[in-house]
């Protein structure tokens, strides 16, 4: 029998168990194979027992409709920078894949669902001879070479969802309402949220905003008798010639912590002559759970059952992806070397600006 083993790693998000459920009722109809799943990422065959699950029909029957992954994840173990804790109580970090390919040579393939960091991850793995198979997955959509990742919708339509509450007690209260939403690098769902939420400002990381301009903007609605705003703001915007609002993170994450946005933009426009009355809402990791839209689970199915036909073809060093209509495979130096922006003079730009959003600029 081979042996196929299944790691989620990053963030967890809508549609990963999906994929897990594809990929082992893919396999079951060879008979060739048997499945296995690494419990938070790699750090499963990294353990010692390792940690690992059989995953047969029984264990991801109707598994599709859950959110998360039952493989559990983590973001803080990468194993490219792995934190080390010495006896001086400081973390320090080490490449620790050598470790990790050692590791890994008890299996026929690997399946890595992941964002970039993964894929990154992934790479590195196949260059050093393991057979890896990379699916795309983030609420962000920000991985190049495929048009959409599973759970980037899911947490558009928690993020819409959301938008259309506020607007109902913007307008009761004539209030600005501004709610801040996940995107480190790049501002998809900020701009999909705006624009299916008819909100009047959106700000993304893409394009540094004025200050100066929204209230300028606010100002004006209320002047016509529009006696409320909504304002959607990635979490990874910032003004012209400003910062981006972090945090440290964990002990021994290799991430700074994104947020505050939101309440950094209230007091900009509080300090910039904004008369109205503002209140501010952070949607956080409300983004990332509950159940997948059929949009994700439709497109986490269709990856999963591609990426075990390549496994069954040995086309290794390859990450699923769509393109169009079509579920195509691409090697993984096309997705590392960059991330995937909101074009700042692209239609989707041009068309929420005809509809009337301001981006602040």
């Amino acid at each position: 029998m081979k042996k196929l083993l299944i790691t989620t790693g990053g963030g967890d998000c809508p549609g990963l168990n999906a994929v897990i459920r594809a990929i082992v009722k893919s396999s079951s109809a060879d008979e060739n194979w048997e499945v296995y799943g690494s419990v938070e990422a790699f750090e499963g065959v990294l353990s010692d027992p390792p940690n690992l699950i059989e995953l047969s029909l029984e264990k991801v029957a109707g598994i599709h409709v859950k959110g998360g992954t039952i493989l559990h994840t983590s973001n803080t173990k990468n194993p490219l920078n792995y934190p080390i804790k010495q006896v001086d109580g400081k973390w320090h970090y080490e490449d620790i894949s050598d470790l990790l390919v050692q590791k890994l040579k008890g299996f026929d393939a690997v399946i890595n669902i992941g964002g970039d960091g993964s894929q990154r991850i992934s790479d590195v793995l196949s260059k050093k001879g393991i057979p890896v198979i990379g699916v795309p997955k983030t609420i962000d959509n920000d991985l190049i070479g495929t048009d959409y990742t599973f759970g980037f919708q899911t947490a558009v339509q928690t993020a819409t969802d959301s938008l259309d509450k506020l607007v109902s007690t913007a307008e009761s209260h004539h209030r600005v309402m501004i709610m801040e939403v996940m995107g480190r690098d790049a501002g998809w769902i900020a701009l999909h949220t705006a624009m299916a939420g008819g909100a009047e400002v959106c700000l993304i990381p893409e394009i540094p905003y004025s200050i100066d301009k929204i209230v300028t903007r606010i100002q004006a609605r209320y002047a016509v008798g529009k006696g409320f705003a909504t304002i959607v703001i990635a979490e990874g915007a910032k003004p012209i010639n400003g910062t981006v609002i972090s945090s440290l993170g964990s002990l021994h994450s290799e991430h700074v912590r994104l947020g505050g946005v939101a309440f950094a933009l209230s007091q900009q426009l509080k300090e910039h002559g904004c008369t109205a009355e503002i209140r501010e809402t952070v949607l956080g990791h409300v983004q990332r759970g509950g159940i997948p839209i059929a949009f994700d689970r439709y497109l986490a199915t269709l990856f999963g059952v591609k990426a075990f036909e390549l496994v069954q073809s040995s086309d290794f060093g390859k990450m699923v992806a769509i393109r169009g209509n079509k579920i195509v495979s691409i090697p993984f130096q096309e997705v590392t070397n960059s991330t995937k922006k909101i074009e700042v003079d692209g239609f989707e730009i041009q068309a929420a600006k005809i509809i009337g959003i301001s981006f602040g600029d």
